[in-house]
Formats: structure tokens, sequence, C-alpha cells
């Protein structure tokens, strides 16, 4: 199966972990960037391979290199979760070569209706989870994801953060950026968010972000208080997931960070501008309640996106409308219980 960005990886680990908890006679080779390896590493009977996108796998050439690599591991069946032009190549490699293959269906019309400024279609979408059930059924592998499983808490190898989360009551997660700008809570609000959380000293919140910029962003939230610690570049990738395995509830936008905690079991808050959870995004395992949208009687054309790609003259504010008082007062229960 061939994976690519980051959210849509980890929207795949609770199916695949489905998967082979039901299936345990099953080998799962997952095909993808390596940087994401370490999303799969508790699933037993996985084979990661590695997607050398650069160098041995790019371009047409390295898509029919890929499709010999696989090859050499007597794979029975394709299952294409991705759905995009790379993955279609490989997927019909297969299917000439006489193996099974089934593929992702997106619901590009029915997102389409559901974004529209006009006849706006609102309503639940088909989740991208059970977009990946039907892949594995139409193969022969109906899975049932009512009673999932999630990996324990792990320990923490940096020693300096396990002594931060071994003297913390209640650990939460914060990780206040996105792709696009119509998915960014507004700083100030964040900082409100953020202000209030930490007059609790019980709490100890955590930042997540990369790159130079969002590490200068999320040390201005930081500012003086003692029980905010910013994560931007301070340790590897693996030690961040197993910090997040540790966490109570995470705080995210629509963005990969959801569906990063929601994989691995924690409770998730998310925050909704141009987006909206019906459009089948919402993380693994989360209720409606743990969605906080944008007032859609002020701002009627809500959704205006899928991906939050598409900027709609007045709605730069859509955001404003979530209270920071809403978003405290989700977390706070969610600790509570």
């Amino acid at each position: 199966m061939r994976l690519s960005a980051m959210g849509d990886v980890a929207m795949t680990v609770p199916v695949l972990r489905a998967l082979v908890n039901q299936y345990p006679e099953l080998k799962i080779t997952v095909i993808s960037r390596p940087f994401f390896q370490p999303f799969f590493k508790d699933i037993p009977n996985l084979h990661f391979f590695a997607f050398d996108e650069k160098e041995r796998h790019k371009g047409v050439l390295g898509l029919w290199r890929l499709f010999q690599d696989l090859k050499r591991l007597q794979i029975d069946a394709f299952a294409d979760l991705h759905n995009v032009l790379r993955s279609k190549v490989v997927r019909s490699l297969f299917a000439l070569s006489g193996k099974k293959v089934s593929f992702v269906d997106k619901g590009r019309a029915e997102k389409k209706a559901l974004t529209r400024a006009e006849n706006k279609n609102f309503r639940p979408l088909t989740t991208m989870f059970e977009r990946h059930q039907l892949v594995f059924e139409s193969l022969g592998f109906p899975i049932d994801l009512s009673r999932p499983q999630f990996p324990p808490k792990a320990a923490i190898e940096n020693r300096e953060l396990a002594t931060i989360v071994a003297q913390s009551q209640k650990l939460i997660g914060i990780a206040p950026f996105a792709q696009y700008d119509s998915k960014v809570y507004p700083q100030d609000l964040m900082q409100e968010v953020i202000n209030t959380l930490a007059a609790n000293e019980n709490y100890t919140i955590f930042l997540f972000g990369g790159g130079l910029k969002e590490k200068e962003q999320l040390q201005q939230l930081v500012g003086d208080k003692k029980n905010v610690v910013n994560m931007a570049g301070k340790v590897p990738f693996k030690t961040e997931l197993d910090l997040i395995r540790n966490l109570d509830v995470m705080l995210s936008m629509d963005s990969g960070n959801a569906h990063i905690a929601a994989m691995l079991g924690v409770p998730v808050v998310t925050l909704w501008g141009a987006t909206h959870p019906y459009a089948g995004f919402l993380p693994f395992n989360q209720t409606l309640d743990n969605a906080l949208v944008s007032d859609r009687n002020q701002y009627p054309q809500l959704p205006t996106s899928v991906y939050g790609n598409k900027k709609v003259a007045g709605y730069e504010n859509a955001m404003r409308t979530i209270l920071p008082e809403q978003v405290v007062a989700r977390i706070v229960e969610i600790l509570k219980t």
C-alpha cells in the first residue's frame, strides 16, 4: 500500500492495527517515506518498505523499479490507500501481473458538494477510516473498528523530558499550526487558551511544531510560564511520538498532529476554520463534541474547502467565533474524565 502525507499516513494506522489483530495470519507491507516508519513500529506482522522518491524510485523508471522491488516480496494483493498518480501506476502494474488490487475512493464529488458556496449539501460524509475499511473488504478482509486497540504509554528515553513527564499530574499537548492559514486558530486567542491552562500548576503543556518560524512563534506562546514547554526541534521524531503517547489530551488544528495523537489513543480536541469534520477527517475514535467548529450562522459558506487551501473573502476571521473559554472548557472536561 502506498502512503504519502503525514495526516494520510496517520489515518491508516488504526485500520492496519485492526487488520492485523483480526487477521493474524496476514503479512502486511507498508510502502511510504522513511520518515513515517515510527508510526508502524508496534504493529505485528507489518513490514515497512521505504519509498526512495529522490533516487531509486524517482520518475517513471523509478516506479518500475519499485514494482520490481515489491514483486520480490511475493505480494498477493495491493491496497492503494492514497490513489494518486504514482500509486495508480504501481497498482496498475500489479493488476497487469494478475494480482488483486483495490484502491480508496476519496469521494471527491461528495466533498465538492459539501464545500461549494451555493446549493451546499451539508451532511456528514463517509470517513477516511470507513473508506479504508472498504478497500480491505473488497480484497476479502472486512474489518471491525468498533473496539480499537492502542499501544500502551511509551517509556521516554530523553532523561530531561522523562523527568518532566514523571513529575506532572496532567499532560496537555498543543499543536497550533496547520498547512494553511485558514485552519490556524489566531495566535492571540491561542495565547489566551495557553495562559488559562498554564494557570493550573497541575498541568504541563507541551507545544508542538517544526521549522524556525514556528519555533519562534511557539516561544512567544511559552513566554515566562514554567509549565509550558516548546518541543520544536528539541528531540527526534520518535521521541516526540513517545511523548504524545503519554499525553492526557491533545489540542490541534485540522492537521496531521490530530491524527497522530488519535492513532495513539489520545483524546483530541480539534479546531476547525475553513474545513469541517463532516468532510470525513475527524480524527479516529473521536466524537463531534471534541471538534469545535466556526460559527456557520455568521459564516454560512463554511466549510469552504476540504483541505483549507481555498481562501474566501470575508472569511478570514471565521475561527474567532470559537471562543478560548470554549476550548479550555472542553479540554478541562476531558481531563476530568
